[in-house]
């Protein structure tokens, strides 16, 4: 092993470190990632370097399914009600159910539309009953019992895949689909966006679209906020991974107790839109929307980002 040190640097601000023990000793070197991407492509350690980072997301996705398949039914039970019951709100207006997705979503009836990481299934239930075709992609069989019966009583049909998205059978890949939405808590999952996108591009059609609406990294990464009072608390370029309680925790009575947390990779928006350019992906739009609450007036809450596979 060669240890190497560069002048006239600053070690606690590289957002590239990772902590590395060297005989008990906690020395900080330079990410995985860094190297994959400041390595030429044809660098002979490139393909060890892709094989560790697919472990990596594996076993994160490993054990972030163990966290969305505890008690997710229950929660979305809890949140929206009993499918019977939740079903038939959405078919009396579908619109709503999409709010804000919706000048985005273009014309629906006829459209193949893929859903990834679809969770409860709502918005597929909703672009279903405006006419599309919907198929949802999600790794949790909670989440499909809850989306299946949803779409029951909202009288329509899903199609539910359950599968990690990063393993996603050849058979699915299918290259005709018009549009593919993900959205809110949905990138961190990933500890690698560029396959990810990969996949995504590979479902599309030409001139199909993926529509990402996600919450701004300004709010996820680098600000805490309670009430009027905002602090700077995050690293806006960190890129360590976060255990968490998995998101519907909250949901849940508080007798409950989720014992396998999730660990999340945020990402800053500049790598998000690389990510999808890399994918061969035309980006058409990226809009940053205003937090609508009056104390958290002038901080971006979410941003839309819409590509095109040419």
């Amino acid at each position: 092993m060669e240890i190497v040190c560069f002048y006239n640097t600053v070690i606690i601000t590289d957002p590239d470190r990772v902590a590395v023990d060297l005989d008990g000793q906690t020395v900080w070197a330079k990410s995985v990632a860094y190297y994959r991407d400041a390595l030429p492509a044809d660098d002979p350690r490139q393909p060890a370097i892709a094989d560790y980072i697919k472990e990596g997301q594996r076993a994160l996705s490993e054990a972030n399914e163990k966290a969305w398949n505890q008690d997710s039914y229950q929660a979305w039970v809890k949140r929206f009600g009993p499918p019977e019951e939740a079903g038939p709100r959405i078919a009396h207006d579908p619109v709503g159910r999409l709010k804000t997705l919706v000048p985005h979503l273009g014309e629906l009836p006829g459209k193949k539309v893929l859903n990834a990481l679809g969770s409860h299934g709502s918005k597929a239930v909703a672009m279903a009953l405006l006419g599309a075709e919907a198929t949802v992609v999600d790794i949790s069989e909670q989440n499909a019992r809850y989306a299946q019966e949803l779409a029951a009583a909202a009288g329509t049909s899903i199609r539910y895949v359950i599968s990690d998205i990063m393993e996603l059978p050849a058979e699915e890949l299918t290259g005709d689909y018009d549009l593919v939405l993900m959205e809110l808590g949905i990138l961190h999952y990933f500890i690698d966006l560029n396959p990810l996108m990969e996949i995504l591009a590979a479902t599309l059609q030409p001139g199909g679209r993926l529509l990402i609406q996600d919450f701004h990294p300004i709010s996820t990464k680098l600000i805490t906020s309670k009430g009027k009072k905002h602090k700077v608390t995050g690293n806006y370029f960190s890129t360590a991974l976060e255990e968490t309680d998995v998101a519907y925790s909250k949901l849940l009575d508080d007798g409950s107790s989720l014992q396998q947390k999730v660990r999340l990779r945020k990402w800053t928006l500049g790598e998000i839109v690389t990510a999808v350019a890399h994918a061969g992906l035309f980006v058409r739009l990226l809009e940053e929307e205003p937090n609508t609450k009056i104390d958290d007036m002038g901080i971006p809450k979410t941003f839309t980002l819409i590509a095109e596979k040419l």
